[in-house]
């Protein structure tokens, strides 16, 4: 008699590698809901802070639900003392540049009405020698005009960028008045984990540095060489607490994981037949190998639905919005220019990025319209920070890609030559390969700026000439 396919011992021991990506329609998805030990990752708790209270209170409503499945590892909860204030502070500053940029903005649009009429004032004259209809228009629009046109618009612009100072959650660094703080103790209770060890902690940094991240062996490997060895090690501490509580745990024997964070030392990339990237099943073996338990990954968003499918929580559509796109703009390790194209950088590094090179925040209105506009932006992020024009923020990303190289042959097909650029601004033009996205945006900037970012990108092919990474 044939054995099943599914019972035979190579298929059983490597079905991880054939099972396709979790889905949530998964049958067994329930037990990771109602009998597992689900672990939050720091990007989770960390998001709390981006989200109206409206919406926090709806996720911390629901977090309750399974309130007695939760665990938190030390490496999370030293993860997210660390970066809290971080986190906080961003937010603070993004409110304030609301509304210096808004009026900025109202400023840019009384020159360009100013501007606008002083251009057909000279097209009158010199085409139609109509020095009437001239000075008529001078009038019509005058500054006063223009001041009142938009005195209405600006004041109610004016008005709700006000009305966002009542969502600043700022608090002291003590954490007095961190209500989210005192919510998500609350809701571990005593499931945290102790410190681990200091020696176990060094066996595992090494462990990570010597042999796990120089074979890409999922988790961290991406973060390798970040700061010093124990700082890069944070992704593959959590994974080592996590697996040696499960091997202790007597009670359960599935975990639920719970994070925003699907770069490719978590999450295998698609191809092979696959459309879309899925957890590595390395992770799944080696949790079943070495602690008996079944593994499943899920994002914030399929996360918080599966609590209101399940277990019957009130989460608002609205709320779910807000859920993907915290999730979205969540910033990776490190910034390919597949990653930039979809991740919006953080206002205070670019403001950073601005001054360090010094540009004025018009280049961010003048860019803001084109399409690749976040390309450019991360560009000037890593840049800035590569060339040590500023120190780089605690946890900034890596800026993994650069707008040109020198190179004899083209670097892929959309690639243009050097001689896209401005003569005498730019002095590679026959030796060089210039990246699509920035030969159109440079072009498009005034001579003065054309000049400072070209000087950028000629002093990054000095420092690393060979540091060119093209995404196919």
């Amino acid at each position: 008699m044939t054995e099943p396919e599914e019972e035979l011992p190579m298929i059983k021991q490597f079905r991880d590698w054939i099972q396709k990506g979790p889905s949530e329609s998964d049958p067994e998805r329930i037990r990771f809901f109602t009998d597992s030990i689900i672990v939050l990752d720091t990007n989770i708790l960390l998001s709390l802070y981006e989200y109206t209270p409206a919406a926090r209170q709806q996720v911390l409503d629901a977090l309750r639900n399974v309130q007695p499945l939760l665990w938190l590892p030390h490496q999370v909860g030293l993860e997210f003392f660390q970066n809290r204030h971080r986190v906080i502070t961003g937010r603070k500053k993004a409110l304030e540049e609301s509304q210096r940029i808004l009026r900025n903005k109202i400023t840019d649009a009384k020159k360009a009405l100013r501007e606008a009429r002083t251009h057909t004032q000279n097209m009158l004259i010199r085409y139609a020698q109509d020095t009437e209809a001239s000075s008529k228009l001078e009038k019509q629009i005058s500054d006063k005009e223009i001041n009142s046109l938009l005195g209405d618009i600006s004041s109610t612009l004016e008005g709700q960028a006000s009305r966002l100072r009542e969502y600043d959650i700022s608090v002291s660094p003590n954490g007095e008045g961190d209500a989210v703080l005192s919510q998500v103790a609350a809701l571990f209770g005593d499931q945290i984990a102790s410190p681990p060890n200091p020696k176990l902690t060094r066996q595992r940094v090494e462990e990570a540095s010597l042999y796990r991240f120089p074979n890409l062996i999922p988790p961290g490997f991406k973060d390798a060489g970040k700061g010093t060895a124990l700082a890069s090690s944070g992704d593959f501490l959590l994974w080592e607490e996590t697996i040696s509580h499960m091997s202790a745990s007597e009670v359960r024997s599935h975990l639920l994981f719970v994070s925003n964070d699907t770069k490719e030392d978590w999450y295998q990339p698609s191809g092979e037949g696959r459309s879309e990237p899925r957890p590595w099943p390395y992770l799944k073996s080696e949790m079943r190998a070495r602690a008996g338990a079944e593994l499943r990954f899920e994002t914030p968003g399929t996360f918080y639905r599966g609590i209101n499918h399940f277990l019957d929580a009130e989460i608002a559509e609205t709320t779910y919005a807000e859920i993907d796109r915290a999730a979205v703009g969540a910033v990776p390790a490190s910034i390919t220019e597949t990653a930039a194209i979809r991740t919006q950088p953080p206002p205070d590094l670019v403001a950073a990025a601005l001054d360090a090179a010094g540009l004025g925040e018009g280049l961010v209105y003048t860019i803001s319209n084109t399409p690749h506009r976040l390309l450019f932006l991360w560009w000037l992020i890593g840049a800035t920070a590569q060339l040590e024009r500023r120190v780089p923020a605690d946890n900034e990303p890596d800026v993994l890609f650069m707008p040109a190289t020198r190179a004899t042959t083209q670097p892929d097909t959309s690639w243009v030559p050097g001689v896209r650029l401005h003569l005498g601004e730019w002095p590679y033009r026959s030796s060089s390969w210039i990246a699509p996205w920035f030969a159109d945006t440079i072009n498009a900037l005034s001579v003065r700026d054309r000049k400072i970012l070209q000087g950028l990108a000629a002093q990054q092919l000095v420092l690393k000439p060979s540091a060119i990474q093209v995404d196919r």
